[in-house]
C-alpha cells in the first residue's frame, strides 16, 4: 500500500526532538512540504542543518494569542501532528498544585487545542481535507504512579479529539488519537530516573509484544494516519502499545 504523502503540507509541534523530530524527518523523506514547531531555537537549527528543506517555527505553545498569530501566517496545510507535550512533574495526586496542573493543561491540552483550531479553521476556508493526529498516552487511559498532571491532561486530549472529529467530519478533516506506551526517548530515561523504578524492565514484563517501543515503531501509524489510505478514519484511538492494554497487570 502506497501512502502518497508526496506535496502534502504538514505541521509537527515539538519537532525539535525525540518523535517529533523523526516525524518531521520522514515527512521530509516522504516528499511533504514539513513545517517544524518548537520552542527550543537550537534543536530547530539543527533540524535544518540536517533537512535544509524543513521550514521552522520557533514559538512557546503555552502562549495561546502569540502560537495562534504564528499559524494563521501559515498558508492553509493538509495536516497536523500535534506531538508537543512537557513531562516536568512527578509527585502524588494528594501534592499536585494548581500551578504544575495548568503547566500541563497547556502545555499537553490548551495547545493542541489551539493548533487545531487554528490549523482546522483555514482548512475549511481553503475548501480542502485533511489529518489531524494526537500523539497521547497510555497514561491518559491508566493510572499510573506520579503521573497524575500528564495523565489527566491526556486523558481531556482523547476526549477533545472525539469532539473535533465529530465538528470537522462534515468538512472531510480526520482528528485521531495515537496513545503511545513507554517509547524510548530521552524524556522515558528520565522519568524512570526521576521515579525511581525500573520503569523499561516493568513495562517489558507487561507487554506480550516482549519489548517497548522504539520512536521508529510510531513513525509508520501516524504517517498512515495522516494519508489517504485512512481516509474513513476518523475519531479514534490508534494505539500503539505492543499488546500492553490486554494484559491486567498493576505497576508496584
Amino acid at each position: 500500500m502506497e501512502l502518497n504523502l508526496a506535496g502534502k503540507k504538514i505541521l509537527v509541534t515539538g519537532a525539535g526532538r525525540g518523535i517529533g523530530r523523526d516525524i518531521a524527518i520522514a515527512l521530509a523523506k516522504a516528499g511533504c512540504k514539513v513545517y517544524a514547531l518548537s520552542r527550543t531555537q537550537s534543536t530547530l537549527d539543527s533540524l535544518v542543518q540536517e533537512y535544509p528543506d524543513i521550514i521552522t517555527i520557533t514559538q512557546d505553545l503555552s502562549k495561546w494569542d502569540e502560537t495562534r498569530a504564528k499559524l494563521e501566517q501559515i498558508e492553509p496545510l493538509d495536516g497536523l501532528v500535534n506531538n508537543a507535550a512537557v513531562f516536568n512533574v512527578l509527585q502524588s495526586p494528594l501534592e499536585h498544585t494548581e500551578d504544575q496542573l495548568e503547566c500541563y493543561m497547556r502545555n499537553n491540552l490548551f495547545s493542541a487545542i489551539n493548533c487545531t483550531q487554528a490549523v482546522a479553521k483555514k482548512m475549511i476556508e481553503a475548501g480542502k481535507g485533511g489529518s489531524i493526529v494526537n500523539i497521547s498516552s497510555i497514561a491518559g487511559e491508566k493510572a499510573f504512579p506520579t503521573m497524575f498532571g500528564y495523565g489527566i491532561a491526556k486523558a481531556a486530549l482523547a476526549q477533545a479529539t472525539r469532539y473535533f472529529a465529530l465538528e470537522l467530519g462534515k468538512h472531510n478533516i480526520r482528528v485521531n488519537t495515537v496513545p503511545l506506551s513507554l517509547v524510548l526517548t530521552e524524556m522515558s530515561r528520565k522519568s524512570g530516573d526521576d521515579v525511581g523504578l525500573p520503569v523499561y524492565d516493568i513495562m517489558r514484563e507487561r507487554t506480550p509484544m516482549g519489548r517497548v517501543l522504539t520512536i521508529n515503531d510510531t513513525i509508520g501509524p501516524i504517517l498512515y494516519l495522516l494519508s489517504d489510505a485512512s481516509a474513513m478514519v476518523t475519531g479514534t484511538d490508534h494505539r500503539l502499545d505492543g499488546g500492553e492494554a490486554c494484559v491486567f497487570t498493576t505497576i508496584q
